[in-house]
């Protein structure tokens, strides 16, 4: 059984299997809705019904109030439908984002490599000549197996690598999904992913210079749009400021190296915050932020800057990028949500980062 879901003020109409969610039923239909955590925490999928009925399901009574409910408001990545619908959407509209229809992948692990002590490289190859298109910075959901349901994880490739495609997964202490992943998953088990996802990729038609600044395995999203922007000839200025605890956790550095050597407008900064005083580091030594005030002087206007890693390493960045006189509407996040992310009071002067 399916029901008819209507857009405004898009004027499109699709149809939604029964106990399908409003936000799958669309991104499957290449019809892309505001979202972040997919999981009823965070309010950004926050949708208005002006007809129909549905089931909020399990959406969370903080994202979503009793009061909101009664108005008629429901969280399209839990709410099912129980009639024909016509919801309200606040959109955006952005020239340089790709409306790309989610799909479902049943991939083989093809490769895995230590990138570092904490972090692994895993390479999913499609069937047949299956190949997952995306724009650079988007992510892919995995699904686990024994009901630990699926994790999120931005893919490393550039779009021209054809049917495999990279992860690189940071092992989470006391994390069931990532330790899973670290020591249970072997090259040539299958596997299933479905995307792409995600509104994080490089405003080109800006046509100014691109700074990316990455901690961890954050670098994985800036290698993408890296290596595609300088693949498809970009000759803007690009600069890379990654951060690492110590050498051991720096990883694809000398990919990097080489590409600055190659490409004359890439600039490489590599900061490292606990490196051993007497190890003969000649880099940074510190944090991204850090690292990045030094290499432009406090001074980051005529850039749009993408910043991913660790939610306390983009509140430092976004500091220093506004303190250099860079401010929201040049500024992108990568930032997964998690029920405690959304419980945490963020201020109302940002309402993109």
């Amino acid at each position: 059984m399916s029901y008819e879901l209507t857009i405004e003020p898009l004027g499109r109409s699709i149809e939604v299997e029964e106990g399908q969610t409003i936000l799958d039923a669309a991104l499957r239909a290449g019809i892309y809705l505001p979202h972040a955590c997919g999981q009823g925490y965070c309010a950004t999928c926050k949708v208005c019904i002006t007809d129909g009925e549905v089931d909020h399901q399990n959406a969370s009574s903080f994202a979503l109030m009793d009061y909101e409910r009664e108005e008629g408001q429901t969280l399209a990545c839990c709410a099912t439908l129980e009639s024909d619908t016509v919801i309200e959407v606040e959109m955006e509209i952005d020239e340089d984002a790709r409306d790309i229809p989610v799909k479902d992948f049943h991939g083989t692990v093809s490769r895995i490599e230590n990138l570092t002590p904490t972090i692994k490289g895993i390479w999913l190859k499609l069937p047949n000549d299956e190949v997952l298109d995306f724009q650079a910075g988007q992510y892919i959901n995995l699904y686990l197996p024994n009901d630990m349901g699926h994790r999120a994880f931005s893919l490393a490739n550039a779009p021209s690598a054809g049917n495999e495609i990279e992860l690189n997964i940071r092992i989470v202490p006391g994390g069931v999904g990532t330790t899973w992943i670290h020591n249970e998953l072997k090259v040539g088990d299958q596997i299933t992913v479905s995307g792409p996802y995600g509104r994080f990729f490089v405003h080109k038609s800006a046509n100014v210079p691109s700074l990316f600044m990455a901690g961890g395995s954050g670098l994985s999203s800036p290698r993408s749009m890296i290596l595609e922007l300088l693949e498809t000839g970009s000759e803007l200025p690009i600069t890379l400021v990654y951060g690492a605890r110590n050498q051991g956790e720096l990883y694809y550095h000398q990919e990097f190296l080489d590409l600055a050597a190659q490409y004359p407008h890439f600039t490489y900064v590599p900061a490292l915050n606990d490196e051993p005083a007497d190890s003969g580091w000649e880099g940074f030594r510190g944090f991204v932020h850090e690292a990045a005030k030094a290499h432009f002087d406090n001074d980051f206007r005529g850039n749009k800057a993408y910043l991913c890693g660790p939610p306390i390493m983009i509140e430092a960045c976004i500091t220093a990028l506004m303190q250099g006189r860079l401010f929201e509407r040049d500024i992108y996040t990568e930032k997964f949500f998690s029920a405690a992310d959304a419980q945490q009071v963020r201020s109302p002067l940002f309402k993109r980062v």
